[in-house]
């Protein structure tokens, strides 16, 4: 591989970049898709998993926070060690896992065996998601970062929309297991494309810092300040929107797992559509007015989602929520991308998505409390004024750090 200097200055999308470096992009993009597709999958309907077994709020909080707590720690050191050792084991482990893990779900038949599993699968996916990201942005051509990461990362949102529409389907048609054990299959598919086709690699970057170095980068603070409240946000959605939609606190909307679905794919479908053209933007315009303009849409549709009643205005508030997305995820990735030619891309990746982590750790947790102790109004209103108090302070983060 190349480092920076091979790298032709303002080559558009995969312009600039070799024959074979595109080819593993090609690889790392279609395994990354057929593994976001299997956590898709479920991601709708496991609140309605857990509320089957018994769990309650902040049970259901500690379910979806145990996945995104594992990934949290281990994320940063497995981030490091591709920078040193080589990337392409560590995905190929956490594939494997995965694909055991997807079926380990059929068998938890309590809330504590379900938040064990959760665990063991937020292990697995620091091993897949911040390395794949790490590997694709070792090759992105400088002054086009937001672009390339943006056009890499439609694979990741891309799989993560289809998965809740296919997983509400094959619910309501075979139920929950048939979920589990499609799960497994789109794993195994992405561990055998990446088995076959995928290369050993190590970073490009001429430096790899520690942990603490990577996070005192001045480009990375800002940038993770705003990750972590994205996540929240969007964990605010993505564990409490199935409630709402179902009629929990609608006025009892009452709707199927498949229409559940088809809305949280449309929203997250639609973040990746934008992931390309607004990484695009990112290139040429001020990235930190991009990341506040993204989320401030999220913040105002949080806040009106309680008052949204049936299928056609939740879609429609669920799109604008997934078009806030779509702006300030491209940018703020090609920020990272910028911040990893000085850190190591996995340390970096790494940092990036543990940060995003840490924003799903809290937000089932808080919400959680907030569902058990008052209703869901206040879990959507509470997300949406975290949400918009986050722009103005990352705001000032970025003018100190020098980001426009």
């Amino acid at each position: 591989m190349k480092g920076d200097e091979g790298r032709t200055p303002h080559s558009p999308g995969m312009d600039g970049v070799e024959g074979d470096e595109k080819r593993i992009f090609v690889v790392l993009f279609i395994s990354v898709f057929s593994a976001m597709v299997g956590l898709g999958i479920i991601v709708p309907l496991l609140p309605f998993y857990a509320e089957s077994l018994g769990a309650t709020g902040i049970w259901m909080g500690a379910i979806f926070s145990g996945f995104a707590f594992s990934r949290a720690i281990f994320m940063p050191i497995v981030g490091t060690l591709s920078d040193r050792r080589g990337r392409r084991k560590f995905i190929l482990a956490g594939l494997f896992i995965y694909t055991l893990l997807s079926v380990a779900y059929i068998s938890a038949d309590t809330v504590i065996l379900l938040t064990g599993v959760r665990i063991l699968h937020g292990f697995a996916s620091a091993m897949v998601i911040p390395i794949a990201m790490a590997y694709a942005a070792d090759f992105s051509p400088v002054g086009s970062e937001g672009r390339y990461m943006g056009t890499f990362m439609v694979s990741m949102f891309l799989g993560m929309g289809c998965g809740p529409l296919i997983g509400g389907v094959i619910k309501d048609a075979a139920g929950m297991n048939a979920v589990f054990l499609t799960m497994s299959f789109f794993s195994l598919i992405a561990l055998m494309i990446c088995i076959l086709f995928l290369p050993e690699a190590r970073g490009t970057s001429t430096r790899t810092g520690s942990i603490l170095q990577t996070l005192h980068n001045r480009i990375m603070r800002p940038v993770l300040f705003f990750r972590v409240i994205n996540a929240y946000a969007n964990g605010t959605f993505m564990v409490f929107f199935p409630l709402l939609a179902a009629g929990a606190a609608n006025g009892g909307a009452d709707l199927s797992s498949s229409e559940i679905g088809i809305i949280v794919s449309m929203s997250i479908l639609t973040t990746a559509i934008l992931q390309r053209s607004f990484g695009t933007l990112a290139d040429r315009f001020s990235k930190t007015l991009l990341i506040i303009a993204g989320t401030l849409m999220v913040s105002v549709i949080l806040f009106f989602f309680p008052a949204m009643n049936g299928f056609v205005p939740l879609l429609v508030g669920a799109v604008i929520f997934g078009l806030g997305s779509g702006i300030a995820i491209p940018t703020s990735t090609s920020l990272i991308t910028i911040a990893g030619r000085e850190t190591g891309q996995g340390a970096a990746m790494g940092a990036y998505n543990t940060a995003m982590s840490i924003g799903m750790i809290s937000s089932p947790l808080i919400a959680g409390l907030l569902y058990d102790l008052f209703d869901i109004t206040v879990v959507f209103v509470a997300g949406a004024i975290v949400s918009a108090a986050s722009a103005f302070i990352f705001y000032a983060m970025a003018r100190n750090a020098g980001i426009h």
